[in-house]
């Protein structure tokens, strides 16, 4: 059995819950959660796994993925310190629709989903604001899917680059530096394109003097060209990220 997760040891890490959740609010969340640790390139849970958990965040990154008829495993989100990872369905016996892959070492505070449920119930200012984080992450997979079919290839690619930038970006002379290394493939996962495809539009939009890379990290020196593409709704960041 994992350790429960104190205050200490989470209230620094609440960047993802932190704009939907009060203090008060969140103290009694991680009340029921216990810490766990997993490994690099381990799962914590795969898809068609009983949706019966949350997982926070404390350290570490996650990413969620979604298996095509034909094998291929697309990147949904990539999550980060404070995010909560799982799907609460209104159904009893729902199972997960993604598989959710641990990128480096973390540790995550779980929720089971019928102490959350209790916890829901006996506070309704927690379950108000716990149904804008619902909220939010539909609000935030409907912008995803709308950048993925509604201006190609190209314009899904400026969207990732975009909310790289939000994401994981910091302002410097040249441009936004995006502190995370990420290669062509892993970006082709993300908008469900080739890895040649992506080499070549990467290619013309550093012909445009757009983008550029040192050490293999992306610094965005034209953002207003990649909002122009995508035709960005200016959306808040809590929703414009990975």
């Amino acid at each position: 059995m994992g350790q429960t997760v104190t205050g200490t040891q989470t209230k620094h890490r609440r960047e993802g819950l932190g704009p939907l959740l009060s203090q008060e609010s969140f103290e009694k969340l991680e009340s029921i959660m216990y810490k766990r640790s997993a490994e690099k390139g381990s799962c914590l849970f795969w898809e068609g796994d009983p949706a019966d958990k949350l997982y926070f965040i404390i350290e570490g990154r996650v990413r969620t993925t979604k298996t095509s008829d034909s094998g291929r495993a697309l990147t949904l989100y990539l999550h980060h310190e404070g995010d909560l990872v799982g799907q609460m369905d209104p159904f009893q016996d729902s199972v997960h629709s993604f598989s959710a892959e641990v990128m480096e070492d973390a540790k995550v505070g779980v929720i089971q989903r019928k102490d959350l449920e209790v916890l829901l119930w006996q506070h309704g200012d927690l379950a108000v604001e716990f149904m804008k984080w619902m909220g939010l992450m539909h609000r935030l997979t409907q912008t995803k899917f709308r950048d993925l079919m509604m201006f190609g290839k190209t314009g899904a690619l400026c969207s990732l680059l975009i909310r790289l930038g939000n994401s994981y970006g910091t302002e410097r002379e040249e441009g936004v530096y995006i502190d995370l290394k990420i290669n062509n493939s892993e970006m082709a996962d993300m908008i469900g394109a080739t890895r040649e495809s992506v080499n070549r539009m990467l290619s013309d939009l550093k012909k445009e003097d757009v983008i550029e890379t040192v050490d293999g990290h992306i610094i965005i020196k034209d953002l207003h060209y990649l909002r122009d593409i995508c035709r960005c709704e200016n959306c808040p960041k809590e929703i414009c990220r990975m």
